[in-house]
């Protein structure tokens, strides 16, 4: 598989998601994880996915072994950002330990369509995390993990293990890996527009002569 480079994660890392979201506008790839929110205040993550597909059901709908999360930590390299699909189901899927665990090993964070717990650790562990839900509700016996590694729908979104993932205050994204020089260059493009509108509205330039001479409306 085609790894991240160190270069190319630090130019991501210097990009906002609103930009990154106009370049896949241009794209025509719907890439926005809605509903979906940090942990913590400040939290950013970039890296590539690796896709888990859950279900969930009543408590006692399966084993405790089905629950898999040790297996998620287990499949993840260092740098990558577990992305978890569960239907947005209110029950968590992961916790303070895991957060720990995670943090240890070196994986970049976490996404999840659902739920996950035990916010105040994940903060205190400095442990990027998103999810649809911050609620205790156990995911064992709950939560059912069908697949780790396999193409997945989060959030409406298609995600692939290997795609990239960029996710902040905003918001997550999902960038397609076979596109991510194209979405850097030009959404650096964007950024340096932006950064020299807002300096030439301070020398006076209006927000409406701004929008129009930089092509944004």
């Amino acid at each position: 598989m085609t790894k991240l480079s160190v270069e190319n994660k630090k130019r991501l890392e210097q990009l906002a998601t609103p930009t990154i979201a106009n370049v896949l506008d241009d794209l025509g790839f719907e890439g926005t994880m809605c509903g979906l929110k940090p942990a913590g205040l400040g939290m950013k993550v970039v890296g590539k996915a690796l896709t888990v597909q859950e279900i969930t059901g009543p408590y006692g709908s399966f084993s405790t072994e089905d629950f898999k999360v040790g297996h998620m930590i287990e499949a993840a390299s260092t740098g990558d950002i577990i992305v978890v699909a569960n239907n947005g189901a209110p029950v968590s899927t992961w916790g303070g330990m895991a957060s720990y665990s995670a943090k240890l090993k070196g994986i970049g964070g976490l996404v999840v369509d659902g739920g996950i717990r035990d916010r105040e650790e994940i903060i205190k562990f400095e442990f990027p995390a998103f999810s649809k839900h911050m609620v205790p509700t156990p995911g064992k016996t709950r939560i059912k993990v069908l697949s780790i590694g396999e193409p997945i729908v989060c959030a409406n979104v298609k995600v692939r293990t290997g795609d990239i993932i960029l996710a902040d205050g905003t918001g997550v994204l999902c960038i397609p890996f076979e596109h991510l020089n194209t979405v850097i260059e030009n959404a650096e493009s964007y950024a340096k527009d932006d950064n020299q509108a807002m300096t030439e509205m301070k020398e006076g330039l209006t927000f409406i002569e701004a929008l129009s001479k930089f092509k944004k409306i």
